[in-house]
């Protein structure tokens, strides 16, 4: 049975960001799930929050067999704790242009501190901006070219705690197989060192919404990845 492929967005994006991917991998014929976890980012502690929507999501949507999680952008580094809060069931982990775990560290301490400062300075009522408005220009209007999908990831985008920064990520570890699809210049590092450990690495010249605007070359991406990541062969990709 091929594993169900969960996708997982940014906390700072919504489902919009993946639908199209996750069509194209149903267009494969590969079973996938879409989540929606925007209720649990409204609040402190986010972190916790969102490892027990997840959860309870999971739970809800009665899957059956195992399952391997998907995970894009700022989802990355939770992986391995939505991972140990299924406690069994997950064959593996994919971090699709996403930042790679830094266990008991947040995400202030992975960034340069200029980056932060802005983030809390231009914040309100100890919220972010969206995450379009993070940027001198918005992404959204370079990235996205289809009107009626840029407005959908616009309006999805939540508005996340500043003290969501600040929180330490979960501290736990996985053991088990990862792989790694790199669509944008900003993951290389990222990248790099999911090769360094081992990992099936896929690297595409794209841009971060890949995902939403090149469904289909980010869909095979993806299961090639997968179907070397759960062989346990890893090659240059």
């Amino acid at each position: 049975m091929a594993p169900t492929l969960i996708l997982v967005h940014s906390p700072f994006l919504g489902p919009a960001s993946l639908r199209p991917l996750a069509d194209a991998l149903a267009g494969h014929g590969h079973p996938t799930a879409l989540l929606d976890l925007r209720p649990s980012v409204v609040a402190s502690p986010v972190h916790q929050m969102l490892v027990g929507v997840f959860a309870d999501v999971i739970g809800d949507a009665g899957l059956s067999g195992p399952v391997v999680l998907v995970g894009h952008s700022g989802a990355g580094p939770l992986l391995p704790a939505f991972a140990d809060a299924l406690e069994e069931g997950v064959a593996g982990l994919v971090y699709l242009d996403a930042g790679l775990p830094t266990p008991g560290r947040s995400w202030r301490d992975t960034v340069p501190p200029a980056l932060y400062t802005r983030l809390r300075d231009v914040s309100r009522d100890g919220l972010l901006p969206r995450w379009r408005h993070w940027f001198p220009d918005d992404p959204l209007d370079t990235l996205v070219g289809d009107p009626a999908l840029r407005a959908e990831i616009a309006d999805e985008a939540p508005e996340v705690p500043l003290a969501f920064l600040k929180e330490a990520r979960p501290d736990v570890e996985w053991p088990g197989p990862a792989g790694y699809v790199r669509l944008s210049d900003a993951y290389a590092t990222d990248a790099d060192t999911a090769e360094a450990h081992g990992w099936p690495v896929r690297r595409l010249d794209l841009h971060h919404l890949a995902p939403a605007t090149h469904p289909d070359p980010v869909a095979t991406a993806v299961l090639e990845m997968l179907t070397e990541m759960l062989a346990g062969e890893p090659k240059e990709g």
